[in-house]
């Protein structure tokens, strides 16, 4: 009975019958998952793939490409059906039943993850076919991912020896733990905090839309006023417009003490997290983590990555406190005499921009609804590389307010599926970010998502994208493209599988049409009448696109040395004696980041205490890259402004099929300054950065 029982369970789960889904292009039947389909899945997609692992060693033949590192790269896929699908949800679409699998799941696929690395008949056949690699005969991409899979195995732990190894998976697992409960942290302790206003006066500032957002916020929670809360939506707008100078000093601290303590308290978790890393690296003979963690980057080492910092510390720090100065004096002629403390500078900036360029998001949302800039942002895709996006309602989706398209190219072939997933909720993390639900491989088209948390419509409006929100769809929407347009024969080497500071490249790319007329033309029309944006906003918006853009410099380099500093650490993280452990944390973070800081310290927080890019993402040791794509994306895009110059328009073909094939098409089938240099013709230089942003060498 108890095996019909299995049985019958196994039938009636989605996963296990993943190869007869009727779903079109074979996507998730999302209407038919449950929470509990996940761990049997899970279970069995280990068995199945640690089962493929022990054919491999145990095949009688002699190594070779085919049958051990192809055998390798194509094992697993039952369980990359369920990963797929399981962990894009823990970030668009949780609960606390979900969260509840991931921290039972966590320590299980650390300890699949370990099996797999350590496995020294497997590794042994690795290393038989890697010692030959000079007389096969493979191909650029087959070559690649031999050295990526080697590499990756004994940067993994293969050549420990067995105590190492042991340790090894033991520190593995204990890792996998901190970063999730430090992100689930995050989630939870921004989702808890909220602040309820029953004095409209005190909302004095804030434009009609955002109270109406914040009275359905309250009417939610069946309350009466206007509820304030961490999520973007409500964050940006009040450190904006709100007058209220204790709200917004509030709201800061609020968002800045997020895990601070209390019940969701991260303190423990990043010492531990960066002292776990540490000792990961020391199995390795490596100082810190970063000297582990940058082999295979761009960068290439923890030297290289604190010239870069400090080169653009020093072109842009004088800049940024000359801004902070301007603001400043601009304040004070409103009659704010006092310090500019964090929560005042949106607000005065916001004021100044408008003062020196007569333009605001009051002036550019209804230019900027939501059907329309999809329209314009899939318009651009479409004149620079051939694509057009096809809604698909038979196409299942994971919530109500996601769309999903089907992506053909300019033959009309099918490319790939597109989920877009626009506006915040309780379940979804802050932030916006891309990922694959399934990968591209061979003939097997990838099906991509973007999740963003954008201006929802209200009772009487349509939603409006601010300029940010928009510039921060194309981003997303580059690495989506850097997804969609992938053309690679190995999952492992498709899309943005590249090294961190390579992949924010298609992203950053993306976001330097908005300023250009020729773009907005195509899509940014009133709500109301109808009418294209005018060429005078559009001068204003050129005029201000350099706006504090070095305080927003040296506020990225902030992070960046925030991440190095916790990641060079070559002693384990020890709290002094004469400090508690979160003041310890505390002024180790305000000290990485002094040598950048233009705006007063507000004691008792700090951002780091969220920073998930680096504590629960993938970018520690890597948040640089994104100011080093940054490098990439105003170098490539000069060779567009050259084309443009040239023929009088940036959709130039010519540029946008280079880049397709160079950049977006190859992934990482080769080293990706390599790719940069086939698109380009030489190295990328820093003049183009320095020029895009008004600063003097």
């Amino acid at each position: 009975m108890a095996a019909m029982a299995v049985t019958m369970l196994a039938s009636a789960n989605p996963f296990f019958h993943y190869k007869e889904w009727k779903t079109p292009h074979g996507t998730y039947p999302f209407n038919d998952i449950r929470p509990e389909h996940y761990m049997p899945a899970f279970e069995e997609g280990i068995k199945q793939g640690l089962a493929e692992i022990d054919a491999i060693v145990n095949n009688p033949a002699a190594p070779t490409f085919k049958n051990t590192i192809e055998a390798y790269e194509k094992s697993g896929e039952l369980l990359s059906i369920v990963a797929g699908c399981f962990y894009n949800l823990t970030s668009a679409e949780t609960n606390d039943e979900l969260q509840a699998i991931a921290m039972e799941l966590s320590p299980k696929m650390s300890e699949y993850s370990a099996t797999i690395r350590l496995n020294e008949g497997l590794f042994a056949r690795i290393k038989a076919v890697y010692d030959q690699k000079d007389k096969l005969k493979l191909d650029a991409a087959q070559q690649k991912l031999l050295e990526d899979i080697y590499e990756s195995f004994a940067n993994n732990g293969a050549n420990l020896n067995p105590e190492q190894k042991q340790v090894y998976k033991e520190l593995s697992a204990k890792l996998s733990q901190l970063t999730l409960v430090y992100g689930q942290n995050v989630l939870k302790a921004t989702n808890a905090w909220t602040m309820l206003i029953t004095n409209e006066a005190d909302l004095a500032g804030l434009k009609d839309d955002t109270k109406a957002m914040l009275r359905a916020n309250a009417e939610k929670k069946g309350m009466e006023g206007w509820l304030l809360d961490l999520k973007p939506t409500t964050y940006i707008p009040v450190m904006e417009d709100c007058q209220n100078r204790d709200i917004r000093r509030e709201l800061y601290t609020a968002y800045n003490t997020r895990a601070i303590g209390g019940e969701y308290d991260n303190t423990q978790i990043i010492i531990d997290i960066v002292n776990t890393r540490l000792a990961l690296a020391n199995l390795f003979d490596k100082a810190c983590h970063a000297d582990k963690s940058l082999t295979n980057t761009c960068a290439e080492s923890k030297e290289n990555v604190m010239n870069f910092l400090d080169q653009l510390r020093e072109s842009y720090m004088p800049v940024a406190l000359q801004e902070v100065a301007e603001l400043q004096e601009f304040a004070k002629s409103k009659g704010f005499y006092a310090t500019l403390q964090p929560w005042d500078w949106s607000f005065y900036s916001k004021q100044l921009k408008e003062e020196k360029y007569a333009i605001s998001d009051d002036l550019l949302r209804p230019y900027f609804q939501k059907e329309k800039v999809v329209e314009g942002v899939f318009g651009l895709a479409k004149r620079l590389y051939g694509i057009t996006f096809k809604e698909n309602k038979n196409i299942q989706v994971y919530h109500p307010d996601v769309t999903a398209y089907e992506v053909f190219d300019e033959k009309g072939k099918f490319l790939a599926v597109y989920y877009a997933d626009f506006h915040p909720r309780e379940g979804k993390r802050g932030g916006a970010w891309m990922n694959n639900f399934q990968e591209q491989y061979g003939k097997h088209r990838p099906h991509v998502v973007n999740v963003m948390n954008f201006t929802q419509a209200t009772d009487s409006k349509p939603a409006l994208f601010s300029y940010d929100e928009v510039e921060t769809f194309l981003h997303e929407f580059g690495h989506g493209l850097h997804g969609m347009l992938t053309k690679c024969q190995y999952a492992a080497q498709n899309g943005t599988n590249v090294p961190r500071d390579f992949v924010e490249l298609p992203s950053q790319f993306n976001e330097n049409f908005l300023s250009e007329k020729e773009f907005l033309d195509t899509f940014a029309k009133h709500y109301e009448t109808g009418e294209v944006i005018p060429q005078d906003l559009v001068d204003k918006i050129q005029a201000a696109a350099n706006y504090h853009v070095a305080y927003a410099c040296v506020r990225q380099l902030s992070f960046g040395y925030l991440d190095m500093a916790w990641h060079t650490l070559t002693e384990p993280f020890v709290v002094p004696e004469t400090l508690t452990a979160t003041e310890a944390v505390i002024k180790f973070g305000d000290e990485a980041m002094v040598g950048v800081q233009v705006l007063p310290l507000v004691s008792g927080t700090h951002m780091q205490y969220a920073f998930t890019h680096i504590f629960s993402g993938g970018y520690a040791a890597g948040y640089y890259s994104y100011k080093w794509s940054e490098l990439l994306d105003a170098d490539a895009y000069s060779v567009f402004k050259a084309a443009k110059a040239k023929n009088g328009s940036i959709f130039d073909k010519k540029a946008a099929e280079l880049y397709r094939k160079n950049i977006l098409e190859k992934g990482g089938s080769a080293k990706p300054m390599d790719l940069y240099r086939a698109f380009r013709g030489g190295e990328p230089s820093i003049d183009a950065l320095l020029e895009r942003d008004g600063i003097k060498k």
